[in-house]
């Protein structure tokens, strides 16, 4: 195992739509071991997530885990790994809300990007066992960030009012304590 590189904005596999696996890709071990040097590069660089194309293969495989605290996004509750292949997701409901989002591959910019407040998310495991579930709040902001990945979508195309783009100092200093208020009020209603 080991930890990959992480591309940044600008690099044509990021606008890239991701291919799907096969089930007899997904169950080799060249597909395995990447499934884990992608946890291991999640880990190591303190995302909440990680889509494969971050680390330049076009593949629909994305993983998500929030270990709390995490100092990149302290207000986040913590999110169990989860490995997410071929997956898709649709807003349940039309309800929304307003998340200062970041990314490994945009580094040191947020802005606000508008998310349904839940998700419906379809996808095989790392094991090709296919999952069917709900998600909600910021973990199903966190699920829909990785998936546009797949897409070859970054937040930064989701930003509305291009004002809301703030440096991670300027978001500190100048948005931070108003934010994760409103984020907290938010995760004590719908619990994640």
């Amino acid at each position: 195992m080991g930890v990959l590189d992480v591309v940044e904005i600008g690099h044509p596999v990021l606008r890239q739509r991701a291919r799907e696996l096969t089930l007899e890709e997904l169950q080799s071990p060249r597909w395995q071991g990447f499934i884990d040097d992608l946890i291991e590069t999640m880990r190591a660089r303190n995302g909440a997530g990680l889509a494969a194309n971050q680390v330049g293969e076009p593949v629909r495989v994305c993983v998500i885990e929030v270990r709390a605290p995490n100092p990149r996004y302290p207000y986040k509750p913590a999110i169990p790994l989860k490995v997410l292949v071929n997956a898709s997701w649709e807003p349940v409901g039309e309800e929304t809300f307003e998340n200062y989002e970041g990314c490994l591959s945009v580094p040191n910019l947020r802005g606000l990007v508008t998310r349904a407040l839940q998700a419906r998310v379809r996808y095989l495991d790392r094991e090709g066992t296919p999952h069917d579930e709900v998600v909600a709040g910021l973990c199903a902001g966190t699920h829909q960030h990785e998936l546009d990945h797949l897409d070859g979508k970054l937040f930064v195309d989701r930003v509305q009012d291009p004002r809301s783009l703030t440096t991670s100092e300027g978001y500190e200093r100048f948005h931070k304590a108003e934010f994760e208020a409103r984020i907290r009020e938010l995760v004590a209603r719908v619990g994640s």
